[in-house]
């Protein structure tokens, strides 16, 4: 991939814009831009016509928003984006590779930027390397998809189907082969999904705190420190049941409650 790459700027803000190309005016070897889209339906329409080596890209626009815009698109180009997303968004960008400015834009991370795109472009140049944007890209679209809404979870009761509300939900745990569900008032079911599948469905206040257990933090009592990293949660049901979290996932309940 030749230098200098041909650019598509797409942000909804034209200070944002404004700034973005003051600032890539440093660079005018590595970026050669083509044009700027005001929001995500322009955008896929000039990566379309123009086919660029690279687009920054906004996510928060009218229209499409970046990921809907990027799901349309027939070739993908490399993407840095440019946003001001929360920190969940950038923990998913940092997880698939995937290069990210957080706005305001400061000089000296687009340096780093830039040095990411050149090195990048030379390996694709050279035939090294396939471009990586492609498949990052793709499980980042899909981490970032809104799930869909979940309510309640069947469970068999004898001959019976029970529809239990998730508000009702304690926490789920993992006995050998089997995943059981508890309940507030201290009942257990066993439900017919493994702790990954769960994971995948229910909201985020359903929170991974080890291999066998998942909690919602809805319904968390108190947090005990334990060693080696880990936590005891107390949870709210009747039981005041104590779950104990896993050595590798004390951080993620450390940043997911706010510790």
């Amino acid at each position: 991939m030749k230098l200098p790459l041909s650019t598509i700027l797409i942000d909804d803000e034209q200070l944002a814009l404004n700034r973005l190309k003051r600032l890539l005016g440093d660079y005018t070897d590595t970026f050669s831009i083509l044009t700027e889209g005001r929001n995500g339906a322009e955008g896929l329409s000039l990566i379309e016509t123009h086919r660029p080596d690279l687009i920054f890209l906004d996510i928060e626009m009218p229209l499409l928003n970046g990921f809907e815009m990027l799901a349309k698109v027939s070739v993908m180009p490399m993407v840095v984006f440019a946003t001001a997303y929360d920190q969940y968004a950038i923990r998913a960008f940092e997880e698939n590779s995937v290069d990210y400015l957080l706005k305001p834009i400061e000089s000296e991370r687009l340096q780093k930027t830039v040095e990411k795109v050149r090195s990048r472009a030379e390996l694709i140049g050279t035939g090294k390397a396939p471009n990586p944007y492609s498949e990052n890209l793709m499980r980042l679209l899909e981490k970032m998809q809104p799930r869909p809404e979940m309510y309640s979870l069947s469970v068999k009761s004898g001959d019976r189907i029970l529809l239990i509300p998730l508000t009702e939900v304690s926490h789920f745990e993992a006995e050998d082969k089997y995943v059981f569900l508890h309940t507030l008032d201290a009942q257990q079911y066993l439900v017919n999904h493994t702790l990954t599948t769960l994971e995948e469905k229910l909201p985020e206040h359903f929170v991974r705190i080890s291999r066998s257990c998942i909690a919602n933090t809805h319904h968390i009592n108190e947090i005990q420190r334990y060693f080696n990293g880990k936590y005891i949660l107390v949870m709210r049901d009747r039981k005041a049941s104590s779950l104990q979290s896993g050595t590798t996932y004390g951080e993620a309940i450390r940043l997911l409650l706010n510790l």
